[in-house]
Formats: C-alpha cells, structure tokens, sequence
C-alpha cells in the first residue's frame, strides 16, 4: 500500500496519513523542503535530518542541465549522489519551462519557450543551448534520476490565461497524462535500469482560474492511473485566495484514497493550515529557504502580525533575545551538555543582524535552519492537532490569534 489515512479530523477535510516508498515512511501532512539542484540552499544531509525533514525535492528541468540525469544515474542515482537516503520527490519541469517565457498575453508562448502538441521547447537559461522535453522524455529523466516520487510532465497555466488559451493547455495537459503513464509503465517494466527505486506517479490537475476546467481536469486525471493527485497552475501558492478557491472546486471529485498534492504552496506559515483544511497531505515552496536568505524569519503570530520578523530592521542591533522564544531549533535554543546548558541563547537576534549586515555566508545557513525548522515543526503540531481532533483550535491560534 502506497499511501493509508491514519486519522481524520471531525470537523474540517483534514487528515493524516502515512506514504510508504522505498527510501521511508512519511507521515502526512508534510511540508517539503525544495532542494531544486539537488541541495537545499545552505545546508546539507545531515542539517535535513537534525531538522526531521522526512522528503526533499529536486528539479527535473535544473537537474537535465546540470548535471544531466545520465551522469546522476551513473552516480547511482540522486539518493546517492546527494548523500540522502529519505525520500524524494521530482517535478517534470513543466513549472520551470513555462517561467522561461516571457507570458505575452497569458498565450503560454515566451521568448525562451514554445510550446506545441508534442512537448516543450526551449533554451537553457545557463547557456542558451536548445532543449526539447516531450512527456515521455520527462519521465525518463526522472527515472534515471531515481526519485521516489515522479510528476508527469503538464502545461503550467498562468494565473490569468483566457479560457480559450486555458483550454488548449488543458487537452494538452490531458494528453501529455496518457502519454506519461504509458512511459511510466513501460519504464517500470524493463530490467535495462540500473537504479530499482520503485516510482510512483502523480498526475497534475490545471485549468487556471476557470472553475469549469478544473472540475473537469479533476475528474479526468483522477480517473487515470496515477498513484496521487497533485493541483498545479500559477495560482497554486502565489495567489492563496484562488488556491483555496480552486480547491473547494476540485476537492469533492478527487480520489479519498490517494494523496493530494498542491504544488508551491508554503510562502507563509498560515498557508499551510488553509490547504491541510481542505484535505491536502503534501505541499512545497522554496520561499521558505529564499527568504531566509533575504532575512525574514518566521515567527509565532503572537509575536510578529505577519508571522515573520526582518532580521534586518534596525531595531534588532542590540537584540539579545532569540529569533522566537518559543522556536526550538539549533538556532534559538541553547545548546545542551552533559555538565550544563549554555546561558542564554545559541544565537542572538543582534548577532544575526551582524551577519546579515556583514554579508557573511554563516547568517544564510542559521537563517536557513530555522525557517526549515519552524515549518516542520509547525507539520508537527498541525498532524498531532488533527489526530487530537484539534484542528481548529490550532488554526485559530494562528491565523486569529488572541491580542
């Protein structure tokens, strides 16, 4: 059995679970940390572990450039190749490809990209070297890469595409499915692979922000055979209101029994209880880790109105408390010993002030560290929450805390 719901929560869609592959168990709702080029910014395997990451991501489209999926696989594969032995999950690149393009008129064709019925092309943004990725192509790729978890390769949407425009990339989208499956299949099948990491396959539902075309898109790659359901498009995550949106459209169709994936949700803390709410077990983003590197660290709403504080603001100069008293990671919390815990915090607000201002590489990686952190342990307190069936009175706490 690929994935089992554990628990549901009485009065929302919410839900826990648990996906079984090759490379771990992993306990649903997960947020999952986005290393695109086979590294999470700033830290390594065991920084991931410490901070009880149970999935990571790669990028198929970075991963083709650089290094190329052929030398990945004569490495032994990603797991290998990037010392992490938990799961993994891929994107086709579908997501990548469609960002090359500057969308003129929402037509999905860009100065980098064109796109026809048989795939995508389009120029490396390294190089300017050419690049064709057809369905079949992107599932092969992930295949010699050897993630645990493949996405089949689809039409991203823009948020504002028209409907006729939407269409199009919805048939495509559609067709693209079929094809992946088939290819998935006949790669599963054949001995010639080096790598045996059973993968499985998730389809993407698109249709941009036309109500229609979702629910259709919904009951078209639900009906396939595809191990989990993952809700793609510009919206998901950038544009919360449309996600949410979008999600009630779609959720009465989708399969109970396979897990539901929205792609590129996780800029805020909050986000996250809006998606577990209506059913989600499983979301990405890389904000997390891009802003850490910018200097916005998140915090408990009870201490910062936006969930994040801007490390900075002038104000924390001569701040000797914690990121967040109430955080727990390696960042915030003293170390401890057997002889005794160090006094006061492992590091200071002022002190990561110093190094932001400073430029020094040591404020991306703390920074780095606690965001990670804080967004799995908040997965934590959500999947316990639910289990307790105290979903509501977690969510409550974040998105309308007591002043």
């Amino acid at each position: 059995m690929f994935f089992e719901i554990t628990h549901r929560d009485k009065k929302t869609k919410a839900r826990t679970g648990i996906i079984h592959t090759d490379h771990g168990d992993i306990e649903t709702p997960e947020f999952m940390p986005v290393g695109t080029q086979a590294t999470v910014k700033t830290l390594d395997s065991l920084d991931l572990v410490n901070l009880g990451a149970q999935i990571i991501l790669g990028n198929t489209y970075h991963l083709h450039l650089r290094p190329g999926e052929n030398l990945i696989a004569e490495m032994g594969g990603l797991h290998k190749f990037m010392n992490w032995n938990k799961p993994i999950l891929t994107d086709s690149g579908g997501f990548q490809v469609f960002s090359l393009g500057l969308q003129k008129e929402a037509k999905g064709q860009g100065s980098l990209t064109k796109i026809d019925d048989n795939g995508v092309s389009f120029q490396s943004h390294i190089d300017g070297s050419k690049h064709h990725f057809t369905p079949e192509s992107a599932i092969e790729i992930q295949h010699k890469i050897g993630a645990d978890i493949i996405m089949a390769f689809d039409e991203c949407t823009p948020d504002q595409a028209s409907l006729s425009y939407a269409r199009q990339a919805l048939d495509r989208t559609h067709d693209w499915a079929k094809r992946c499956i088939k290819k998935h299949t006949e790669l599963q099948n054949t001995k010639n692979y080096e790598l045996r990491t059973k993968n499985y396959l998730f389809g993407i539902i698109q249709g941009a922000n036309h109500k229609k075309l979702r629910q259709e898109s919904a009951k078209v790659i639900s009906s396939m055979d595809f191990d989990g359901i993952a809700i793609g498009g510009e919206s998901i995550g950038y544009n919360m209101s449309a996600t949410k949106k979008i999600l009630d459209w779609v959720n009465p169709i989708l399969p109970v029994d396979k897990p539901h994936y929205t792609m590129g949700v996780g800029h805020s803390p909050k986000d996250l209880f809006e998606v577990v709410e209506r059913g989600v077990d499983m979301f990405d983003c890389v904000s997390p880790t891009r802003v850490a590197r910018n200097g916005r660290l998140f915090v408990h709403p009870n201490i910062g109105k936006k969930t994040y504080i801007n490390i900075l603001n002038t104000g924390f100069k001569k701040d000797s408390g914690p990121i967040d008293p109430a955080c727990t990671c390696p960042v915030c919390l003293p170390r401890q010993s057997s002889e005794r815990a160090t006094a006061g915090t492992n590091y200071t607000r002022a002190y990561l002030h110093h190094l932001f201002k400073a430029g020094e590489l040591t404020a991306y990686r703390l920074a780095t560290i606690h965001n990670v952190h804080f967004m799995l342990n908040l997965m934590r307190k959500i999947r316990q929450a639910i289990k307790n069936d105290n979903f509501n009175k977690l969510k409550k706490e974040w998105i309308n805390p007591a002043p």
